[in-house]
């Protein structure tokens, strides 16, 4: 079997709502109106620039994740991400769906294509515009067989860290200092440039007089002459927080259960962003000019997060059978006439 090595990686910074941009917050960041597939399409440009010894027309396949595949990240998503940033049109592209988990998906189906030789060369990654596409899309619309039967498939995130916290004992104070430590260790890591390496800064645009005081242009005033339209460089991550101390966090109340713990605060934040890797076959002739214009090794693919819970719950079974077969014996042998 082949082996798969990422010989770049970038993304966008998250805008409130990884080469990654840079992540904005949802839905009041500065990534509001930037479309995802044009996030996604600077993240493929820049991994492909980092990666001097791939061309665009060497790539085989571009998979993309997307929790929420519609409107302006609907339509196939990869195949537009992947023509805006020049790769030809006889490169194939497929966007998957795993929700919170596609992006890693997609790494990892692009993977294991590549180590079973069906690929050379693929880019993967994710995108997502929660400013743009709310959770759940813009129409929710349940199975009414599961509903009846099996509603807890249509759970919230946030209803299912409950459960999860609930049924681990993780008590909110616990939850709170994990997120406060967070917080302090994300700005400790973008004030020492630990992540500018791996953003490419994307233009984010605006409608002047629509900012809602989240950017520091001015609104149009109507004059002739002046311009509808303002251009910022995002490159900084928005969601860190360098007002958040463990007073405040405590006193937030319940986001997704009247008696919960999970918060605002303690809980991840709704983002727009987009993120790439590019990996090729360890073995093939592009791997090596890649890895000698880096001038170091990619890094080697483990298996995916799905593998690793699969061979877990696989263990778990193998030990309940096994002690359900010790138990049946010792009762046989209990029985056992002397």
């Amino acid at each position: 079997m082949n082996d798969a090595v990422i010989v770049s990686a970038v993304r966008t910074a998250a805008g409130k709502a990884a080469v990654r941009t840079a992540a904005g917050k949802a839905p009041s960041g500065t990534l509001r109106g930037t479309r995802p597939d044009e996030l996604a399409a600077s993240a493929i440009g820049e991994a492909l620039r980092r990666a001097p010894g791939i061309e665009p027309a060497e790539i085989d396949d571009v998979i993309l994740g997307c929790a929420m595949p519609e409107a302006e990240q609907g339509m196939n998503v990869a195949r537009i991400a992947s023509l805006r940033a020049g790769i030809p049109v006889e490169a194939s592209a497929v966007t998957v769906n795993r929700f919170c988990s596609s992006g890693l998906q997609a790494i990892a189906y692009a993977a294991e294509r590549v180590m079973c030789g069906f690929a050379s060369a693929i880019v993967a990654g994710g995108t997502e515009s929660m400013s743009l596409v709310p959770m759940g899309g813009h129409k929710i619309a349940p199975n009414p067989t599961l509903m009846e039967r099996y509603p807890d498939v249509y759970l919230s995130t946030g209803l299912v860290a409950e459960n999860h916290a609930r049924e681990s004992g993780i008590s909110r104070e616990e939850q709170d200092a994990f997120a406060l430590r967070s917080h302090q260790r994300a700005l400790a890591a973008i004030d020492g440039g630990r992540f500018a390496d791996e953003i490419v800064p994307v233009i984010a645009r605006f409608v002047n007089g629509s900012t809602r005081g989240q950017t520091p242009f001015s609104p149009f005033d109507g004059k002739k002459g002046s311009d509808p339209v303002s251009e910022i460089t995002f490159a900084i991550d928005e969601g860190p927080r360098r007002d958040t101390s463990a007073d405040a966090l405590a006193k937030l109340r319940p986001a997704f259960h009247a008696a919960g713990t999970v918060t605002a605060g303690n809980s991840s934040q709704t983002s727009d962003g987009a993120a790439a890797v590019g990996g090729p076959d360890a073995r093939s002739d592009r791997s090596d000019r890649a890895q000698r214009s880096l001038r170091r090794p990619g890094a080697r693919v483990p298996e995916s997060p799905a593998d690793r819970s699969r061979s877990a719950q696989r263990q778990r079974r193998r030990h309940r059978a096994r002690a359900s077969a010790w138990l049946h014996r010792r009762q046989t042998d209990d029985d056992a006439p002397l």
